[in-house]
């Protein structure tokens, strides 16, 4: 396998594993690489290969027995009855992280609406762009990435620093919400225009709007995970 060259998580990661299972061979149930081995074969960082593992986890192609290692899981699971099943092993975290988010994100959007520099929003919008543009062509990874890095980017725009640290590890140690959401059916299409309304809000300085419109985007990706899922 040729080294796929990204520092971050990217389809490419994710599409790399998927060809190493069948040209390596592997069957439902057979141990798998270990991370370490990814790293090296793929030539790029653990929290890459650690992402990427966790979205076919979540889709059922691969399953995680910690202390045990990295299995495939069944090729006759469809992608969606595998999400279903590992949202109902974790839905109790994953409404707990939603909670924390529903405390911390609004008044981040808030803030940001008040502080953000010209160049803060121009790289908003660029990356909101790049969003729709990889929501379109149905690139789930990539996609994942977008909206990880426009989180990220309202927390900086805030201007508060600690804020903003609390925003990126929070989206280090919640990366789960985003998998969940985006596997959900017709989340990503919706999270275009929850995030461009935030995005407007924070362009007219309308702090109001940036944090109900924060406030909306989560409470409807909850809503719309347990209505697919039956949670």
């Amino acid at each position: 396998m040729r080294p796929v060259r990204k520092a971050r998580l990217s389809e490419g990661v994710v599409d790399a594993i998927r060809r190493m299972i069948v040209a390596d061979g592997f069957a439902p149930g057979d141990k798998f690489h270990s991370e370490n081995d990814l790293t090296a074969k793929l030539g790029v960082g653990r929290s890459s290969i650690r992402e990427a593992v966790r979205i076919l986890e979540v889709t059922g192609q691969l399953t995680v027995s910690h202390g045990k290692g990295i299995f495939i899981g069944n090729a006759d699971t469809h992608p969606f009855e595998g999400f279903v099943d590992w949202l109902k092993n974790n839905d109790r975290s994953l409404m707990e992280h939603f909670e924390v988010r529903l405390i911390i994100e609004p008044e981040t959007a808030r803030l940001a609406a008040l502080a953000a520099a010209s160049a803060d929003i121009a790289r908003l919008a660029e990356v909101h762009a790049e969003f729709l543009h990889n929501a379109r062509l149905g690139l789930t990874a990539e996609t994942i990435e977008c909206d990880c890095e426009f989180h990220r980017l309202l927390g900086k725009a805030s201007g508060n620093t600690v804020l903003a640290a609390l925003t990126e590890s929070m989206i280090t140690s919640m990366f789960d919400d985003w998998i969940s959401s985006f596997h959900t059916p017709g989340r990503m299409e919706k999270t275009v225009g929850e995030h461009g309304r935030i995005l407007d809000a924070i362009r007219a300085r309308d702090a109001a709007a940036a944090h109900a419109g924060m406030a909306d985007h989560l409470h409807n990706a909850i809503r719309d995970i347990k209505a697919s899922s039956g949670i």
